[in-house]
Protein backbone atom coordinates (compact mmCIF):
# COMPACT_ATOMS: atom_id res chain seq x y z
CA UNK A 1 0.00 0.00 0.00
CA UNK A 2 1.15 3.43 -0.74
CA UNK A 3 0.90 6.11 2.22
CA UNK A 4 0.42 9.64 2.60
CA UNK A 5 1.85 12.51 4.55
CA UNK A 6 0.38 15.12 6.29
CA UNK A 7 1.83 18.00 8.84
CA UNK A 8 0.39 21.26 9.39
CA UNK A 9 2.36 24.13 9.52
CA UNK A 10 4.54 25.52 12.62
CA UNK A 11 3.08 27.92 15.61
CA UNK A 12 1.76 31.74 13.68
CA UNK A 13 1.20 34.59 16.48
CA UNK A 14 -2.45 34.06 15.59
CA UNK A 15 -2.50 30.81 16.86
CA UNK A 16 -1.05 31.68 20.17
CA UNK A 17 -3.71 34.92 19.97
CA UNK A 18 -6.93 32.44 19.25
CA UNK A 19 -7.77 33.69 15.80
CA UNK A 20 -8.81 32.01 12.39
CA UNK A 21 -5.61 33.01 9.80
CA UNK A 22 -7.60 31.36 6.75
CA UNK A 23 -6.11 32.84 3.34
CA UNK A 24 -4.24 35.49 5.54
CA UNK A 25 -1.19 35.61 5.51
CA UNK A 26 0.46 35.11 8.63
CA UNK A 27 3.82 34.01 9.48
CA UNK A 28 5.64 31.99 12.06
CA UNK A 29 6.53 32.19 15.16
CA UNK A 30 10.13 31.59 16.51
CA UNK A 31 8.52 28.16 18.26
CA UNK A 32 6.63 27.74 14.82
CA UNK A 33 10.41 27.87 13.06
CA UNK A 34 11.72 25.64 15.89
CA UNK A 35 8.86 23.13 15.65
CA UNK A 36 9.54 22.66 12.11
CA UNK A 37 13.37 22.47 12.20
CA UNK A 38 12.53 19.48 14.86
CA UNK A 39 9.97 17.60 12.78
CA UNK A 40 12.65 18.13 9.91
CA UNK A 41 14.67 16.34 12.03
CA UNK A 42 12.76 13.30 13.29
CA UNK A 43 11.56 12.79 9.85
CA UNK A 44 15.60 12.23 8.80
CA UNK A 45 15.70 9.71 11.46
CA UNK A 46 12.96 7.74 10.65
CA UNK A 47 13.72 8.06 6.71
CA UNK A 48 17.80 6.61 7.59
CA UNK A 49 16.30 4.17 9.94
CA UNK A 50 14.37 2.49 6.66
CA UNK A 51 11.08 3.34 8.81
CA UNK A 52 8.78 5.66 6.36
CA UNK A 53 10.21 6.64 2.96
CA UNK A 54 8.93 10.33 1.25
CA UNK A 55 9.57 11.32 -2.27
CA UNK A 56 8.53 14.40 -2.43
CA UNK A 57 6.87 18.16 0.03
CA UNK A 58 3.80 19.54 -1.22
CA UNK A 59 3.56 22.66 0.23
CA UNK A 60 0.68 25.30 0.24
CA UNK A 61 2.39 28.83 -0.93
CA UNK A 62 0.91 30.54 2.34
CA UNK A 63 4.16 31.73 4.19
CA UNK A 64 3.56 29.88 7.50
CA UNK A 65 2.90 26.39 6.14
CA UNK A 66 6.12 27.21 2.98
CA UNK A 67 8.42 27.89 5.68
CA UNK A 68 7.75 24.83 7.77
CA UNK A 69 7.78 22.62 4.43
CA UNK A 70 11.43 24.40 3.69
CA UNK A 71 12.98 23.92 7.03
CA UNK A 72 11.62 20.10 6.96
CA UNK A 73 13.24 19.84 3.40
CA UNK A 74 16.87 21.68 4.62
CA UNK A 75 16.70 19.24 7.17
CA UNK A 76 15.75 16.05 5.24
CA UNK A 77 17.19 16.70 1.92
CA UNK A 78 13.94 16.11 -0.17
CA UNK A 79 12.49 18.02 -2.90
CA UNK A 80 10.10 20.50 -2.24
CA UNK A 81 7.01 21.89 -4.59
CA UNK A 82 4.51 24.53 -4.05
CA UNK A 83 0.86 23.45 -4.64
CA UNK A 84 -1.24 26.02 -4.36
CA UNK A 85 -4.56 23.94 -4.12
CA UNK A 86 -3.10 22.94 -0.28
CA UNK A 87 -3.31 27.08 0.22
CA UNK A 88 -5.78 27.06 3.67
CA UNK A 89 -9.32 27.57 2.97
CA UNK A 90 -10.32 31.80 2.59
CA UNK A 91 -13.37 31.93 5.82
CA UNK A 92 -13.71 35.45 4.46
CA UNK A 93 -15.61 37.45 7.44
CA UNK A 94 -13.97 34.73 10.02
CA UNK A 95 -10.50 35.58 8.98
CA UNK A 96 -9.05 37.31 12.39
CA UNK A 97 -12.00 36.53 14.74
CA UNK A 98 -11.56 33.98 17.50
CA UNK A 99 -10.88 30.01 16.27
CA UNK A 100 -13.72 28.90 19.47
CA UNK A 101 -16.13 31.41 18.12
CA UNK A 102 -19.32 29.93 18.64
CA UNK A 103 -20.56 31.72 14.89
CA UNK A 104 -17.97 30.04 13.43
CA UNK A 105 -18.26 26.55 14.94
CA UNK A 106 -21.43 26.64 13.56
CA UNK A 107 -20.67 27.93 9.97
CA UNK A 108 -17.99 25.35 9.30
CA UNK A 109 -21.47 22.94 9.19
CA UNK A 110 -22.86 24.84 6.48
CA UNK A 111 -21.23 23.51 3.22
CA UNK A 112 -22.10 25.39 1.07
CA UNK A 113 -21.53 29.13 2.62
CA UNK A 114 -19.07 31.20 1.64
CA UNK A 115 -18.76 33.49 4.61
CA UNK A 116 -19.22 36.62 3.21
CA UNK A 117 -16.85 36.24 0.53
CA UNK A 118 -14.56 33.23 1.69
CA UNK A 119 -14.62 29.94 0.00
CA UNK A 120 -17.10 27.42 0.92
CA UNK A 121 -16.39 23.93 2.24
CA UNK A 122 -17.84 22.37 -1.29
CA UNK A 123 -14.98 24.51 -3.11
CA UNK A 124 -12.35 23.65 -0.63
CA UNK A 125 -13.21 19.89 -0.81
CA UNK A 126 -13.40 19.77 -4.62
CA UNK A 127 -9.74 21.17 -4.84
CA UNK A 128 -8.02 19.11 -2.37
CA UNK A 129 -9.98 16.07 -2.91
CA UNK A 130 -8.86 16.61 -6.70
CA UNK A 131 -5.27 16.55 -5.59
CA UNK A 132 -5.64 13.68 -3.32
CA UNK A 133 -7.19 11.64 -6.76
CA UNK A 134 -4.25 12.45 -8.21
CA UNK A 135 -1.55 12.00 -5.59
CA UNK A 136 -3.10 8.65 -5.74
CA UNK A 137 -2.06 7.78 -9.24
CA UNK A 138 1.46 8.16 -9.13
CA UNK A 139 4.08 5.99 -7.31
CA UNK A 140 5.29 8.43 -4.95
CA UNK A 141 5.31 9.23 -1.45
CA UNK A 142 4.85 12.63 -0.63
CA UNK A 143 4.38 14.90 2.23
CA UNK A 144 1.69 17.77 2.39
CA UNK A 145 2.23 20.30 4.71
CA UNK A 146 -0.83 23.02 5.19
CA UNK A 147 -3.36 23.79 7.02
CA UNK A 148 -5.66 22.47 9.86
CA UNK A 149 -8.26 23.65 7.04
CA UNK A 150 -6.98 21.10 5.18
CA UNK A 151 -6.58 18.61 7.61
CA UNK A 152 -10.33 18.31 7.83
CA UNK A 153 -10.42 17.33 4.79
CA UNK A 154 -7.59 14.96 3.98
CA UNK A 155 -9.10 12.83 7.35
CA UNK A 156 -12.59 13.21 5.61
CA UNK A 157 -11.15 11.73 2.07
CA UNK A 158 -9.97 8.74 4.21
CA UNK A 159 -12.13 8.13 7.26
CA UNK A 160 -16.25 9.01 7.64
CA UNK A 161 -17.32 11.46 9.30
CA UNK A 162 -20.48 13.36 10.80
CA UNK A 163 -20.60 17.04 9.83
CA UNK A 164 -19.75 17.63 13.41
CA UNK A 165 -17.21 15.61 13.59
CA UNK A 166 -15.36 17.39 10.34
CA UNK A 167 -15.96 20.85 12.35
CA UNK A 168 -14.37 19.86 15.08
CA UNK A 169 -11.45 17.68 13.27
CA UNK A 170 -7.42 19.66 13.96
CA UNK A 171 -4.25 18.79 14.59
CA UNK A 172 -1.23 20.06 16.18
CA UNK A 173 1.05 22.37 14.62
CA UNK A 174 3.61 20.03 13.17
CA UNK A 175 1.55 16.70 14.04
CA UNK A 176 2.17 14.22 11.15
CA UNK A 177 -0.25 12.19 10.05
CA UNK A 178 0.01 9.12 7.86
CA UNK A 179 -2.86 7.75 5.64
CA UNK A 180 -3.08 4.63 3.65
CA UNK A 181 -3.76 4.29 0.00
Amino acid sequence: MKALYFTRHGQTVWNVENKICGATDIGLTELGHEQAIQLGKELKARIDAGEIHIDQILASPLCRAFDTARHIAEETGLPLREEIRLKEQNFGKYESTPRDGKEFHEAKKDFVCHYDGGESMLQMSQRIYNLLDELKQDDKIYLLVAHNGIARFMQSYFVDMTNEEFSAFGIKNCALLKYEI
